[in-house]
C-alpha cells in the first residue's frame, strides 16, 4: 500500500512538472521572441533609458516568475528521485521483475559484479552475459519519467533506468544535446541502448518515432 501510495505521488509530481516546464517554455518563447530582450537583455537602450518598445513590468514580472519556476521545478524533480530511490529500496532483489509495467518505480544505485540471466517478455531486451555490451561501464543519465504507451516504454525501458550508451553517446561533454540529435537523426530506425537495471545491464532497442505524446520517445533523461 505504502508503495503504490508513494508511485500514485510520484505520477503526480511528473504531471506538476511537466505542467510547469509548459509554462517556462512559454515563458522563454515570448522573452526570446524577435526584439524581445531575451532572458537577461537589457531592458534600457545605449543612453540609459528605458526601452520604448518592450514592456519593461511585464518582462520583468515574466523574468521573476521563471526564476520562481525553475525554483519549483529543482524541488519537485529532487521529491521525484527521492520516491524514486524509496521504491527501489523497498522492493526485494529476490522478487526483481523486469516486465515492461513493472519498471514505472524502480530504479537502480547499486552495481553487482556479475550478470545475471533474467527472463524478459520483449523481444527488444536481453540480458545474458554474452549479450551485455558495457558491461563495467559508467551510468551517464537516469531515465527519471516515462510516459504509458510511449515509444521508450513500448520498446523496454523502464523508469530508473540508467544509461550506458544510447546509440553512439556513452558519456562525455554535452550529453542532452547529443541524446536529442541521436533521438532525431535515427527516427524511424533501431538505436541500440544499455541500462543498468537493479545492478544489472540490458541491451534494449529503442525506435524513436512519432506517437500521440511529446518528443519522439516519451521518456526523460536526468544526467548523473
Amino acid at each position: 500500500m505504502v508503495a503504490s501510495n508513494l508511485k500514485s505521488e510520484t505520477m503526480d509530481l511528473m504531471q506538476k512538472r511537466s505542467a510547469i516546464e509548459a509554462q517556462m517554455d512559454a515563458i522563454i518563447s515570448r522573452l526570446c521572441q524577435p526584439r524581445g530582450p531575451g532572458l537577461s537583455g537589457n531592458l534600457v537602450d545605449s543612453e540609459g533609458f528605458p526601452r520604448s518598445d518592450i514592456d519593461i513590468p511585464v518582462i520583468r514580472s515574466e523574468r521573476r516568475q521563471l526564476t520562481e519556476l525553475r525554483n519549483d521545478h529543482t524541488e519537485i524533480t529532487e521529491k521525484i528521485n527521492q520516491n524514486i530511490q524509496v521504491l527501489h529500496s523497498a522492493k526485494p532483489a529476490s522478487s526483481l521483475s523486469l516486465s515492461k509495467d513493472a519498471g514505472n518505480t524502480e530504479v537502480s544505485n547499486g552495481q553487482r559484479s556479475s550478470v545475471t540471466t533474467v527472463a524478459l517478455p520483449s523481444s527488444n531486451v536481453s540480458s545474458t552475459a554474452m549479450d551485455i555490451d558495457a558491461n563495467g561501464g559508467i551510468p551517464f543519465a537516469l531515465v527519471d519519467e516515462i510516459a504509458d504507451a510511449s515509444p521508450a516504454a513500448d520498446d523496454g525501458l523502464q523508469l530508473g533506468d540508467q544509461v550506458l550508451k544510447f546509440g553512439n553517446v556513452e558519456g562525455g561533454d554535452d550529453l542532452l544535446h547529443r541524446l536529442a540529435s541521436e533521438a532525431q537523426s535515427n527516427q524511424g530506425r533501431p538505436i541500440p541502448v544499455v541500462v543498468t537495471r537493479h545492478g544489472t545491464p540490458v541491451n534494449l532497442t529503442v525506435t524513436p518515432r512519432s506517437w500521440h505524446g511529446r518528443g519522439l520517445l516519451g521518456c526523460h533523461f536526468r544526467m548523473l
